[in-house]
């Protein structure tokens, strides 16, 4: 038994280290055992543990959106079904007005019971592992589950709010067989969907056997104690980026006339600070509301990055924030409210709106250009990169995927093997990146041939609204989403659309250049 009253540097450098290791190791298992392209390739998944309370401990460095909201989504488990969580249960959901993003990512959590042994009796759970895999079709009405033009949440897929996967070690497969055939737009191909269910039970199943492994090792109560000294740890780290800031406000517009509006006001005798999302605009007809998670995903997020140390984004790391979120904006919608765009999209607003009113990055390109195709038999998505900000002493990157996605672009080989499509080029948008003393990055030009009838759907911003520049830096280049059909015409393409492709036409996505940030040529006093 080690003293637990206060931290031992040392030892909370290899407890720090050794969650974190845990929820890398069940990313490597749901990699290996998914079945879809999504997760197995493009890697679109997050891997999560919590403590007894539901807060968030430790995370492989997976998807931002995902890591910062998964905490509601087992705070909801604990609180709805906490009489009724029994060892050996499994439980899934992807509800957006209950801890959830939107609802391809479906979160699969099991409760971590400790074993016989201890002399210790615990009734309750210890831990939880959670994983959130981006489904590649999970109903709706288009292919893919991303419509450009959905008005209720309904229109997007299936949502299953806490619904018992496993029941003490049962897998129920007629039970969600029947969820996702029996919808009123029901999922296209749910072999595939109970596959990639079943890989997320078995990355949870590794957490939990490794968190069982070093409670036999260090004992329940040292590794208790670490988790809050881990969690603790984030929040002073948090704190002493707060006491460089600066007060700023920002008000950020977007393609659909919609705007987020911030307000950053830092107590230095608190060291803390109050991040007040009012004016905002109203809750949206559109897809493009935000549920309240997300949005504070995006706060952890940047505040998350404003800190040097290596910690991982965790509970601590919200302690010194006060989050205002008014009920019924856009950022914090009422149900029935489409949110399937709020979560790839509006989420990078807000990241770059918080950057804006703190002055420390310029925008990156704002959107994660959500492409998706499909019919009865193929559906696939993905996201794809562009230019991100300049900085105060940095050049933005080029071709990355910025802030709230880190997914990787499937290969080529395997996109082409796989689906009835040609990847026609890929290339660097040359110019594209704001002009500055620090240059933004620039975004890409990417074609795709197909080559049977198919439905394609693009989901973007900053197709009008031009990634903000900082200190005089230029803006970034807008996207152009259009079509090359096979007899040689052009279609242009808004920044949301539907389109039916047929055999030789080509979808051409420019993505946008990020910011660039300060004069060129600062004037001679």
């Amino acid at each position: 038994m080690y003293n637990t009253s206060q931290p031992d540097p040392v030892r909370l450098e290899i407890f720090k280290n050794l969650y974190q290791f845990i929820a890398e190791q069940m990313g490597i298992v749901l990699q290996n055992t998914a079945a879809s392209v999504n997760i197995k390739e493009r890697l679109d998944f997050s891997c999560a543990i919590f403590d007894s309370s539901g807060l968030l401990v430790a995370n492989a460095p997976h998807i931002p959106v995902h890591l910062g909201s998964m905490s509601e989504s087992v705070r909801s488990l604990i609180n709805d079904k906490s009489d009724t969580i029994k060892s050996g249960n499994v439980y899934l959901s992807n509800n957006p007005y209950n801890g959830g993003t939107h609802l391809p990512d479906v979160t699969a959590i099991t409760p971590v019971f400790l074993e016989s042994g201890e002399n210790i009796s615990f009734p309750s759970p210890l831990f939880y592992v959670a994983s959130r895999g981006h489904q590649a079709d999970l109903g709706g009405i288009t292919p893919g589950s991303m419509p450009p033009h959905s008005t209720t949440v309904e229109e997007e897929g299936i949502l299953f709010d806490n619904f018992l996967l496993v029941e003490q070690g049962y897998f129920r497969e007629r039970e969600v067989r029947e969820i996702l055939s029996t919808h009123l737009y029901p999922a296209r191909n749910p072999d595939q969907n109970i596959a990639d269910f079943k890989a997320q039970i078995a990355a949870n199943e590794r957490g939990a056997q490794e968190l069982q492994k070093i409670v036999s090792q260090y004992g329940f109560e040292t590794v208790q104690v670490y988790m809050k000294f881990v969690q603790d740890n984030a929040e002073e780290s948090v704190r002493r980026a707060i006491d460089v800031l600066r007060d700023g406000s920002f008000i950020y517009g977007m393609d659909n006339r919609a705007k987020i509006q911030v307000k950053v006001t830092i107590n230095r005798e608190n060291r803390s600070a109050t991040i007040d999302f009012t004016g905002t605009s109203p809750q949206l007809n559109s897809n493009f509301n935000a549920p309240k998670a997300v949005t504070q995903a995006a706060v952890l997020y940047v505040f998350r990055t404003l800190v040097d140390d290596n910690i991982p984004l965790n509970a601590g790391c919200l302690k010194p924030l006060e989050i205002i979120i008014p009920q019924g904006c856009m950022l914090n919608p009422t149900y029935p409210a489409a949110v399937v765009a709020g979560n790839v999209e509006t989420s990078q607003t807000i990241v770059d709106a918080l950057y804006g009113a703190l002055g420390v990055i310029a925008a990156s390109q704002g959107t994660m250009n959500n492409f998706t195709f499909g019919n009865e038999q193929y559906q696939y998505y993905e996201t794809i990169c562009g230019g991100s900000g300049a900085g105060a002493n940095f050049n933005g990157t080029d071709a990355v995927h910025t802030h709230m996605t880190n997914s990787r672009l499937t290969d080529p080989e395997v996109l082409e093997t796989r689906y009835p499509v040609q990847v026609e080029s890929f290339s660097l948008r040359l110019h594209s990146g704001g002009k500055g003393k620090y240059s933004g990055g620039n975004g890409v030009v990417r074609r795709i041939r197909f080559l049977e009838p198919i439905t394609a759907n693009i989901l973007s911003s900053h197709r009008l609204i031009p990634p903000f520049g900082l200190n005089g830096g230029e803006a970034g280049i807008v996207g152009l989403n259009w079509i090359q059909r096979q007899n040689g015409t052009k279609e242009h393409l808004d920044g949301t659309a539907t389109v039916e492709m047929q055999p030789g036409d080509v979808f051409v996505i420019e993505t946008p250049g990020g910011g660039g940030f300060g004069n060129i040529c600062p004037e001679i006093p």
